[in-house]
């Protein structure tokens, strides 16, 4: 690989001084101690994220990567390829999910092609950045070359580095690519990949039976690539190399990372596997109904911000956890302590 997939300066929020001080700030607050509970631990990350004690979230920037999978030929999904096309259409049209969201908590949408197999008109709120018309197919060989690899991590840097604000919430279409999250989580956590796979798009028992079959011989096929760059590169999703990218890029800014569902956690996997500090600036939004996504959570050390069942995808699940990163930093700057407001504290 080359030097794009070199770790970025990454630096471990833990600061003991400021956590002492936000902590002092968020105990003195006019409530019971710790009555806010894992909004408290939230404010708490996001100020240690951005070093300071006046935290705020300026100009959130929810980034959609779509992209192709030559996996999805051997039906490994309920729905067919051209799924990940005509929902990059609607998201652009505002029709999806994710657009109504995004639209209701004020959030700027952008959809990145990373390797979709068709050709979009350019428009405002979609950048091109595709590396091919979709990975090659993994049961035969690797879904990406090494220069593909690094190529999709660079672009994912990039977009990063090309988009206004402080916080980045990752989201992804593609069909297939609940399989190449199960293949890259089964190698890099080691757990077997009947734990790591789920029903994906809604896959009936057979074709589940069959989908972990495909999984199982993509993994002998790939049995050397042990390393989170020869897994990425073997596994493939150019979407999901690029949100490997767009992480490593935006915690090297300090920015606030959103992690969506499965397939946002399985690019997360990749990067805390090259640079382990990145995790200090995700915050989880949701444990998915996706069969592995618990696991992988625990793999993670992530304590999810909602369990709804979610699973969509698309970038969904944080756009819907948005507004609790918007009340933690709102508590920090504008709540009362006891003092400024004259209230009694508890006794000593």
């Amino acid at each position: 690989m080359n030097d794009a997939t070199t770790p970025l300066a990454i630096a471990d929020i833990h600061d003991a001084a400021l956590a002492r001080r936000l902590q002092h700030l968020l105990d003195n607050k006019t409530k019971p101690l710790g009555s806010l509970g894992a909004l408290e631990a939230l404010a708490l990350q996001i100020g240690l994220i951005q070093q300071t004690e006046r935290a705020q979230l300026l100009a959130p920037q929810l980034l959609v990567f779509a992209g192709d999978h030559g996996l999805a030929a051997h039906g490994v999904s309920a729905y067919p390829s051209d799924v990940t096309w005509q929902m990059v259409e609607n998201f652009l049209a505002g029709g999806a999910a994710v657009s109504v969201l995004a639209r209701q908590h004020g959030l700027d949408l952008t959809v990145i092609d990373a390797g979709v197999r068709h050709d979009f008109a350019p428009r405002p709120g979609l950048l091109d950045r595709k590396i091919a018309p979709g990975t090659a197919d993994a049961l035969n060989g690797p879904a990406m070359t090494d220069a593909q690899c690094a190529q999709a991590i660079e672009a994912g840097r990039e977009v990063v580095r090309g988009s206004p604000g402080n916080a980045v919430l990752l989201g992804e279409m593609g069909i297939g690519n609940t399989s190449s999250a199960s293949l890259l989580m089964a190698r890099l956590s080691g757990e077997p990949i009947e734990r790591c796979v789920g029903r994906g798009t809604g896959l009936d028992d057979a074709r589940l039976a069959h989908k972990l079959a495909v999984l199982a011989a993509v993994l002998r096929r790939h049995a050397a690539a042990r390393t989170p760059q020869e897994a990425l590169a073997a596994f493939g999703g150019f979407e999901i190399a690029m949100m490997t990218g767009a992480a490593l890029q935006a915690a090297h800014e300090r920015r606030v990372i959103v992690v969506d569902g499965f397939i946002v956690g399985a690019a997360l996997l990749v990067a805390a596997r090259i640079a382990p500090a990145v995790l200090g600036y995700c915050v989880f939004a949701h444990r998915s109904g996706e069969a592995g996504h618990a696991l992988l959570l625990q793999h993670l050390k992530a304590r999810p911000l909602l369990d709804l069942g979610l699973r969509l995808g698309e970038g969904s699940g944080g756009a819907l956890a948005w507004p609790l990163l918007a009340s933690a930093v709102r508590v920090l700057r504008e709540m009362a302590s006891f003092e400024s407001a004259g209230v009694s504290n508890r006794d000593a």
